[in-house]
């Protein structure tokens, strides 16, 4: 496996400044952000689709620096009850989709986005429970006349690409869990999977190496960001917060680096867990820690990954 660093956090730099920096903290991968959320600073994406000399010398960035791009990432609302928004995504996406295949990126990183409630709502809904009943008539709508429309059309672009798509399962969108994830991959096509990213799945009280398990060679792409729980909040309130993520000591849970949520035990079950469905890429730091500095955080978090990652193959067993 290689350790990478989703970029984001030094969008305010140059890219030849900001993987000197990576790779000085000890990084050999980089997750690029292409649009929407994760912003577009890195990643001059018109005009890498336009000119082939422009995508040599991109590479050669990586190259130079014996790293590589893990995955472009463009995470945004391609399901919005907003037609606007929606565009946007969607040809945000397809770019991303044209230009991973033009410079051999394996994934794109994406959230599969929230539709209204219905035809004519103009804000997202979020349904999670099933009563009062039209709250299973809400999620048929997105499902069967939303969702699953677009992801299959999207999954087949992506597929004539020869790229795939790793959707990182987040609560407030219609893929929040390994069920809604497997699907949606059931309704479209195998070039449909995950981008797994562990602290979302924490603080919802999930297992990660059950769901490691469960998705086996689902998993595309693989985060690393940790959460805290605070037990004591979540005794009181649950695990769903909607509170402004400053109001930490408030918090049913806080998204922290690697190691400042869970220890290392379960960094390296979560890498065992990998290991032994078969996945032998990165793990791509993302770093959204409040209680941390950008190069504190991520340093910290290649150090307790260093322990735990498996980087050589298995040895014979000549036990067996």
């Amino acid at each position: 496996m290689k350790i990478g660093v989703f970029t984001p956090p030094y969008q305010d730099k140059p890219i030849d400044e900001a993987l000197d920096l990576l790779k000085k903290l000890g990084a050999s991968a980089a997750e690029i952000g292409t649009g929407g959320y994760p912003g577009s600073q890195h990643c001059p994406i018109d005009e890498l689709l336009d000119r082939e000399d422009d995508r040599k010398a991109y590479l050669e960035k990586f190259s130079a620096r014996e790293m590589i791009i893990s995955a472009f990432s463009c995470h945004y609302e391609p399901l919005s009850p907003d037609a606007v928004l929606a565009m946007e995504s969607d040809e945000i996406f397809k770019k991303t989709v044209r230009l991973a295949q033009m410079m051999d990126v394996p994934v794109v990183n994406v959230l599969s986005g929230l539709p209204a409630g219905a035809p004519g709502d103009r804000m997202p809904n979020w349904v999670t429970c099933p009563w009062p009943p039209h709250f299973l008539e809400i999620i048929n709508y997105q499902w069967e006349e939303v969702g699953i429309p677009y992801w299959k059309q999207a999954e087949a672009f992506a597929r004539d690409h020869g790229v795939k798509i790793g959707i990182e399962m987040h609560p407030g969108m219609l893929i929040y869990n390994v069920e809604t994830l497997l699907r949606m991959r059931a309704e479209t096509g195998p070039n449909l999977g995950a981008n797994f990213d562990p602290s979302h799945l924490f603080w919802n009280g999930v297992d990660p190496v059950a769901a490691i398990r469960k998705l086996g060679d689902v998993i595309f792409h693989v985060h690393g960001k940790d959460s805290y729980i605070d037990h004591l909040n979540v005794a009181v309130n649950g695990c769903n917060d909607h509170k402004p993520y400053h109001r930490i000591p408030d918090r049913a849970w806080t998204f922290r680096s690697i190691g400042y949520g869970h220890d290392t035990k379960v960094w390296k079950d979560i890498v065992s867990a990998l290991r032994m469905v078969g996945y032998d890429y990165v793990i791509s730091i993302e770093h959204e820690d409040a209680l941390m500095s950008f190069d504190e955080g991520i340093s910290k978090a290649i150090a307790l990954l260093r322990e735990a990652v498996t980087f050589e193959q298995p040895g014979e067993m000549f036990w067996a």
